[in-house]
């Protein structure tokens, strides 16, 4: 095979590819096996008739399409992965030679991706970018680690403030349940802000086997369209209450979360850890202001198909969100 290849615009390029007559010979053969099944020739039972009888009926031109598709797509890739062509849309196809006995040729005109022209880029200036670690740092590590390792206790003998409630709870709008709104023996943490805006600040000195009827209204980003702005009532019924205790911040709890023996070794641990961090983020943030300067100093023209590409892509994963929150597009 053989390809010339020619810049025609900016970001377009025209190839001309020429196939072997032996490949089109095999793509001709196979057309003709598919062909056939179609037609009836007098005498002969239908995609029974030899080639040859199918030629002189119909001319050998009825196959030249089928043939063409079959060399031209292997062809065309082959051609632009040799060529180091990144094509971003499908190619403009012309034949320019098909027949029996002859080499196939035809040409591909396509848009590639564009052709940056870096400006200048030696002597540009960066602002040093460091993060210290922290103490404070420090701590909020360990205490996630607390957190994540804390006993759940009930407790019955005061009533609810900013605990673990086990709750069963159903949503009304206007008296009318609404699909999703009920939950039975559900854990909520008050103050984890997980349910709607002032349902669990509503729940505070609830005592336990209490009903309490909690009204809120639904916000206007709610992920159920449905749902969007519209005024409820909860019914709630509280069946216990339990507490987070955090277990005793010392030695033993270094042993018991991690690999260490004392509390000391788990903290320069954790402070080595978010210096190993602090460096990755100040260096990826200087290799992007490197990678900004050197593009304010660039040129490149973008091809108005990879804009439509991407925002073809935009617009899809849009639909997509919204099919995930039960909206659509329209």
């Amino acid at each position: 095979m053989n390809v010339k290849v020619e810049k025609i615009e900016k970001n377009k390029v025209k190839l001309e590819i020429e196939v072997e007559v032996e490949k089109f010979v095999e793509g001709m053969e196979k057309s003709f096996q598919k062909n056939v099944k179609k037609y009836t020739i007098p005498g002969f039972r239908k995609g029974k008739a030899p080639r040859p009888i199918f030629e002189r009926h119909f001319g050998e031109g009825v196959l030249y399409e089928d043939a063409f598709d079959y060399i031209a797509a292997d062809a065309y890739d082959k051609a632009i992965e040799e060529n180091n062509i990144l094509a971003v849309d499908r190619p403009e196809i012309d034949v320019v030679q098909i027949g029996s006995g002859k080499n196939l040729i035809f040409t591909a005109e396509v848009t590639v991706k564009p052709e940056v022209e870096l400006k200048d880029y030696k002597g540009i200036e960066l602002e040093k970018v460091e993060y210290n670690v922290s103490e404070q740092e420090v701590d909020k590590e360990i205490e996630k680690m607390r957190e994540k390792n804390a006993r759940i206790i009930s407790v019955d003998d005061r009533k609810l403030q900013k605990d673990v409630a086990l709750i069963d709870f159903e949503g009304f709008i206007d008296e009318v349940s609404f699909e999703g709104g009920k939950g039975l023996n559900y854990e909520l943490e008050i103050g984890s802000n997980s349910f709607i805006e002032g349902f669990e600040e509503q729940l505070i000195d609830m005592e336990i086997n209490e009903e309490r009827k909690i009204n809120v209204t639904f916000p206007e980003d709610y992920h159920s369209a449905n749902l969007v702005g519209k005024a409820a009532t909860f019914e709630v019924l509280l069946h216990g209450i339990k507490v987070k205790e955090l277990p005793v911040l010392d030695d033993e709890f270094a042993k018991d979360v991690s690999e260490f023996d004392t509390l000391k070794e788990l903290k320069d641990s954790i402070e080595s850890k978010l210096k190993k961090a602090n460096e990755e983020k100040a260096k990826k943030e200087m290799e992007d202001q490197l990678i900004d300067k050197a593009a304010e100093r660039a040129t490149v023209e973008i091809p108005q198909v990879m804009i439509e590409r991407q925002i073809n892509h935009m617009i899809k994963d849009f639909e997509w969100r919204l099919k995930m929150q039960g909206a659509d597009l329209e």
